[in-house]
């Protein structure tokens, strides 16, 4: 029983710390002004307080702190330890320092976007320089490894952080949608770490999981605190972070948060092609539209922890890497095929 001890502990200092944070982070907001108002893009009531991100870092942040003099308690791994994983986390907790800070610039000063882009490639670059990065993936069709040449390993990296941070802060416009579609995706990644026994490391994607689940219960409709850029940064390079850490499970990402990061592939196609700039925000994206044709905040909330789920079952099952090609091909398949037709009966101002 002592060998499962430090999960129990990691999952409840995450959620117990982030329970009680939350509101007093609310209200630091509202007291410093770090608030949305209603107006514009904004249809929420009342003004509402931006730092809820605080209390996902920093619940985030003292789990992993306090699960390093657990870990000896651990039950025996599958795995042998790994030499660089000290390396990794370190780079993940520096990384997600850096992120968070430069997220609370961006929620007292609202930076420009060529600004934001800075920051999360500075961040994406702090997790390479500490080994968690896209080296290698291996080959669907054919099963052996493919090792990339430096080049390619710094762009795949850095477009993956970028794409993850964004996604996250793009999909952060409705009660609880960002914060729990990752925390299905931490839950997925934690289960599959600790059934290829790496113990250590499934201590990591818990801590996220306590975090955003001690967070939800303020964020849900109607909520009485966002999370900011602050939170929604931290959120997209932690998740980033931790499928590499996990050992590039990209194709597992790729299903969980499929549906958010096709939406914002097509948001961007279709920005460019009215020629406005990529970063400029409207409500064109899926969860809004699906509010314009008539679905409830928590009805729309439902459907993409639905299916977040659904795909995140999906990963953990399917032990096939071309199976896995085959659900990806297909939910973008299906996605060319509903994203035009929901973006002609809606608009996306």
């Amino acid at each position: 029983m002592n060998g499962w001890m430090p999960f129990a502990v990691v999952f409840v200092t995450a959620w117990g710390l982030a329970l009680i944070i939350t509101p007093l982070a609310g209200r630091l907001g509202l007291r410093y002004g770090i608030a949305d108002r209603p107006g514009g893009r904004r249809r929420h009531r009342g003004v509402i307080s931006r730092l809820g991100g605080v209390a996902l870092y920093l619940a985030f942040t003292a789990a992993i702190l306090i699960s390093l003099p657990l870990r000896s308690w651990l039950p025996p791994g599958a795995l042998g330890p790994d030499p660089k994983e000290m390396t990794r986390l370190t780079a993940l907790l520096v990384g997600s320092a850096f992120i968070f800070i430069f997220g609370l610039f961006d929620d007292r000063y609202e930076l420009s976007p060529a600004w934001l882009y800075l920051g999360q490639i500075i961040a994406a670059l702090i997790a390479i320089a500490g080994l968690v990065f896209i080296e290698r993936v291996m080959n669907p069709f054919t099963n052996e490894l493919t090792v990339f040449p430096w080049p390619l390993v710094i762009g795949f990296t850095l477009f993956w952080y970028v794409g993850m941070m964004n996604t996250v802060n793009f999909l952060d416009g409705l009660d609880g949608l960002a914060a729990g579609v990752a925390a299905i995706t931490a839950a997925v990644l934690t289960l599959h770490m600790l059934r290829e026994g790496q113990y250590s490391v499934a201590l990591l994607p818990l801590a996220l999981l306590g975090a955003t689940l001690g967070f939800l219960p303020y964020n849900f409709h109607p909520a009485r605190v966002f999370m900011g850029s602050c939170g929604a940064l931290f959120l997209g390079f932690a998740l980033a972070a931790l499928s590499l850490i996990a050992g590039a499970r990209v194709a597992t990402i790729l299903l969980v948060v499929g549906v958010p990061i096709l939406d914002v592939a097509w948001q961007i196609f279709s920005r460019l092609r009215r020629r406005r700039p990529i970063a400029q925000g409207d409500r064109g994206h899926l969860h809004f539209r699906l509010l314009e044709l008539g679905l409830s905040q928590r009805q729309i909330v439902g459907l993409y922890w639905g299916f977040s789920a659904a795909f995140g079952v999906l990963a953990l099952t399917l032990s096939s890497r071309l199976y896995k090609l085959i659900a990806i091909v297909g939910l973008g398949v299906v996605a060319l095929l509903v994203l035009p037709l929901i973006s002609r009966q809606t608009p996306a101002e």
